[in-house]
Parts: C-alpha cells; sequence; structure tokens
C-alpha cells in the first residue's frame, strides 16, 4: 500500500472530489472554480512533459513543442524516474485505452 508524503484530510478529501467528476466538462467546471490559468496551464504542460518523455523524445524537441523550460523537463523527468509512479500510472492507462486494451 503506497502511502503519500503530502497525506492528509484535507488532500482525502480535495481527491476524492475529483473522483467524482464524471466528464470533462465537470472537470472543465471544477478546475476552472478550483485554479487560477496559469495553475492549469503549467499542470496541462507538465502531462504533456511527461507524455512526450515517455515517448522517448528528446528535452529539444519537448521545449520546442510544450515550450517547457529545461528545468521543468528534469523535474518531470525525475519524477518518471524516481517519483511515486503516478505519471507512469496513467500514463500505462492512457496506453490501454489508446490500443483498446482497458482493464
Amino acid at each position: 500500500m503506497y502511502e503519500s508524503k503530502f497525506k492528509s484530510d484535507v488532500n482525502d478529501e480535495l481527491f476524492r472530489a475529483v473522483l467524482s467528476l464524471e466528464n470533462e466538462e465537470e472537470c472543465y467546471r471544477f478546475f476552472e472554480d478550483l485554479m487560477t490559468i496559469k495553475e492549469l496551464q503549467s499542470i496541462a504542460q507538465r502531462w504533456q512533459v511527461a507524455r512526450m518523455l515517455d515517448e522517448k523524445k528528446t528535452y529539444g524537441e519537448i521545449e520546442t513543442a510544450t515550450k517547457a523550460s529545461a528545468a521543468t523537463i528534469s523535474r518531470v523527468n525525475k519524477c518518471l524516474q524516481y517519483g511515486a509512479s503516478g505519471y507512469t500510472c496513467v500514463l500505462k492507462k492512457f496506453k490501454e485505452k489508446e490500443t483498446g486494451n482497458e482493464k
């Protein structure tokens, strides 16, 4: 069982709120209220970087496509290599969905 260093009752409640969202429109509405545009753009950029790193793109290719800094790319890469496996888990689910091998 994974135990996050960020675990708290407040975070548990936030994650339950996210898990209650049923479609993209609900996600847009919730995250638009929850975050600033810049915060959402930063998170979306990190996700795009993670996907591109998983596709074995170079830092240069990623910088050009996402406008992410080398520091951001490096941080995401460190999470992919040594983090809590969150990116890896979701990337695997995306690949399974794309190939029709959903579980």
